[in-house]
């Protein structure tokens, strides 16, 4: 169970679980005899037939072409089409020689796509689970308009974990379904940094967005790390 330390606007906090809520397609496809497909993976080609490797044999593009017209320098007739199970990923060099250590760097650009500045790439540590909860801000945000502003690209659903945490997130649930808005949520001492969700990842802005029906309540957290502008 995935858990989530998160504190109201009365800056009382408990732990919770969150989880996404996955969608089962109702289409389902099938081979023409009617039996369920299975996905597999297949061996497109070999370090030997890739650009690279032929540049270096027929020297140029245009060679390359020529070859590529008389006959399949790219393709491995013996191993292309295999079914392949187990793989890992591996860095190479501009020479396909395997990278052991790997340093990450970020690359700001400016709009004409001149390099800017490269800044040595940090993990960000996991936030949203940490002596410091994460804070409901207070701040509301009408649907009418939140939905204008940012795209939101990932969401999950809080769900409480006794009966104590029900009656917290129903509190919360309630008021946002009553307003009609979204919450901003934040991370660290003043409530105000993006929620990181494990080791490494990327950093999102935070909404809470409630509904209430009876004594049921749902209660989803928005992610988005990209914000709507006007062109002007």
């Amino acid at each position: 169970m995935r858990t989530l330390h998160i504190a109201n606007e009365k800056k009382r906090d408990a732990s919770v679980s969150f989880e996404v809520q996955n969608k089962e397609s109702k289409v389902e496809f099938v081979l023409p005899d009617g039996s369920s497909k299975t996905n597999v993976k297949i061996l497109k080609q070999t370090l030997d037939e890739s650009l690279t490797k032929l540049l270096e044999k027929y020297e140029n593009l245009d060679n390359i072409s020529q070859e590529l017209i008389d006959g399949n320098p790219e393709v491995d007739i013996e191993k292309a089409g295999i079914i392949i199970e187990n793989t890992n990923k591996l860095y190479l060099t501009k020479d396909n020689k395997i990278i052991y250590g790997v340093d990450l760097f970020e690359v700001q650009k400016d709009p004409d796509g001149t390099e800017k500045d490269r800044l040595f790439y940090s993990k960000l540590p996991s936030n949203v689970n940490i002596d410091i909860p994460i804070r409901c801000t207070g701040k509301l945000i009408p649907k009418s308009k939140i939905i204008k502003m940012f795209v939101f690209s990932r969401k999950y659903q809080i769900k409480h974990v006794n009966g104590l945490t029900y009656d917290f997130l129903y509190e919360i649930a309630k008021q946002l379904h009553e307003s009609d808005s979204f919450m901003f949520v934040g991370a660290g001492k003043k409530g105000t940094d993006p929620l990181v969700f494990h080791d490494g990842a990327i950093p999102y802005r935070a909404f809470l967005e409630g509904r209430v029906k009876g004594e049921q309540y749902c209660l989803i957290i928005h992610l988005s790390n990209l914000e709507l502008k006007s062109i002007n």
